[in-house]
Formats: C-alpha cells, structure tokens, sequence
C-alpha cells in the first residue's frame, strides 16, 4: 500500500511537529487537525470533544494518526486534570474512531497514541505487547483510549495502538523537565533508583509511527521504546556524565509524593520494563539503541 496522504491530530505537539517534519521530508502530504487553525494551507479545524469535524475535509487521507491529548506531566493530578486527561484520550479518539467509522472510504490505518502507562508498575518484569495490563489511574485511561478506537476497526480499519515510553528530544518532552536541576548541578536518583525507565529517543519516535504505517502486517499494539530501558540510578549517572555536573541530591520517595503529589507513583516510582518486541519483529532498526549515544545526540542539537 502507497502512503501519500495522511491526516495528523496533535501535530502541533512535541512529537507532532517532529512528525511531520519526518513525513514532509519524505515528500508524504500531511494534513493537520487543529482546534486553532491559523488558516494556513494543511490545517482543518476539530473539536475531538464537541465532535466537530467535516469528513469531506479528510477524504482522500490513506492514514491518520491520532496524537492529541492533554498533557499529563503539566501540573498536579487534581481531580479536574484528571478528568481532563481521560476525557482528551478517551472522548477525543471515540469521537474520532466514530468519524472514520461513518466514511464511505476510511483511511486504511489509524494509529493511534497510547503509553506504556498501560502497564502499571511492573516490579522490573520484561514486558511485551501481550502483556496483561497493570492497574492504576494510567493503566486504566490507556485501556479505555485504546478501547475508544473500536468504531474504526469495527469500519475495518487497521488500528494500531503505539505505546510509548518516555520520549527524549531536544526542545520540550520529558528532558526538559529533568534539565534544568541538572544543568546546576542538582540532579539526584528519584526514590529507591533501581525502578527502570523505558525510554525512546524522539527520532525513534517518528520513524517508528512511518514504520507502523506502511508496514501493513503491524496491528494492535506496538511499544515504542528502545530495546534498552535503563534504572533512574542508570538513568541519572548517564545524564549527569553528559553534563559533566555532580549528582548529590537524591529525592527520597516521600519527597516526590509531596511535590508532584499522585502522578509520583505512577510517573517517577513506577518500575517498568518495556521491550519493543514488535518493532524488532518486523525489521525495525533503531537509530538510537543506547541512551548515551541518546542523550549526547540531544544534548548537542
């Protein structure tokens, strides 16, 4: 199957506009879906909660990819930012899945974004695809956004669900937020530090939705993460070695608790082991297999 056109939601994100800028160079035409369009050429307006979309705007597309929703490292987990992280996942896709699900001639797939959340805190088990899923406030939205895709693949869509880890890029995802501490020399391991971190570099990121989209055997769920997640001890050493700086300031697990409140346990104190089976499976070749090489690579972008 040729891909030339393909619809994008969150593409002005951090993994969106890196996205795009992949496919564009690819030379695959991208429309983007924004509830802000700057009435720019490539732009459609959508409301994923209001369940505002014109179809004949998105006829023609080959493939979607469904990237939206709301944040959920920003803030603390108050019961609204809950809400509204699950409504912005949950409500978002349905709605979406139904829209595809009501055209004459769907896009052949959607790929739609997930976490590896899914999983819940795992004790350092190795976990796959078909892995069953964990339990926690995570686990449980990433099992109703995947869930939310069943009007597509009920139209006959191929779905596939890309859990992703813990993206690293320069300009914004999770290294962002850990810099700054390290940058003077105040970064520390998080709790007990041997909980593992699945991690991603964000060109790994990109790449691998491409690869998910054109390789037509590939449904269901598909872990994005490198094939070697680290411990926060592992994690924090290598970052600080980047830097050059000191890491003297260890954040006991309570501390986390008080300052990031209950994401902490699910976000930071989590031990999850992810492996990308089904990448490897099907012929995908990392560009960033080893988080150094990661983590120098962004460091000097």
């Amino acid at each position: 199957m040729i891909i030339v056109r393909i619809a994008i939601t969150g593409a002005s994100g951090f993994i969106g506009t890196a996205l795009c800028k992949l496919l564009e160079r690819l030379e695959h035409t991208v429309l983007r879906l924004t509830r802000f369009p700057r009435g720019v050429r490539g732009e459609v307006h959508w409301d994923p909660v209001a369940g505002d979309l014109n179809l004949r705007e998105i006829e023609g597309c080959e493939a979607f990819v469904n990237l939206a929703g709301e944040s959920i490292a920003d803030g603390r987990w108050s019961s609204a930012k809950k809400r509204r992280i699950r409504v912005s996942r949950v409500h978002g896709t349905r709605a979406l899945s139904e829209f595809l699900g009501e055209m004459s001639s769907p896009p052949g797939v959607l790929v739609s974004a997930s976490a590896i959340g899914y999983y819940g805190n795992r004790g350092g088990l190795d976990l796959h695809e078909d892995s069953a899923p964990g339990a926690g406030f995570l686990a449980d939205v990433c099992r109703e956004w995947e869930a939310a895709t069943r009007p597509a693949s009920d139209k006959g869509v191929r779905v596939v669900h890309t859990r992703f880890g813990v993206v690293l890029g320069a300009g914004g995802g999770a290294l962002a937020k850990m810099l700054p501490p390290f940058t003077r020399g105040m970064g520390g391991v998080i709790g007990p530090g041997d909980q593992y971190m699945s991690w991603v570099a964000l060109d790994d990121v990109t790449r691998a939705i491409r690869h998910v989209i054109v390789d037509e055997s590939i449904s269901g769920a598909v872990n994005v993460v490198a094939p070697n997640p680290v411990t926060n001890r592992e994690f924090t050493t290598a970052l600080a070695q980047a830097l050059e700086k000191p890491t003297f300031m260890p954040m006991p697990a309570f501390a986390a608790r008080i300052i990031m409140g209950g994401m902490a346990n699910e976000l930071v104190l989590a031990n999850t082991r992810v492996l990308p089976r089904v990448l490897q499976n099907t012929g995908y070749e990392f560009h960033f297999p080893q988080l150094e090489q990661t983590l120098r690579a962004v460091l000097e972008s």
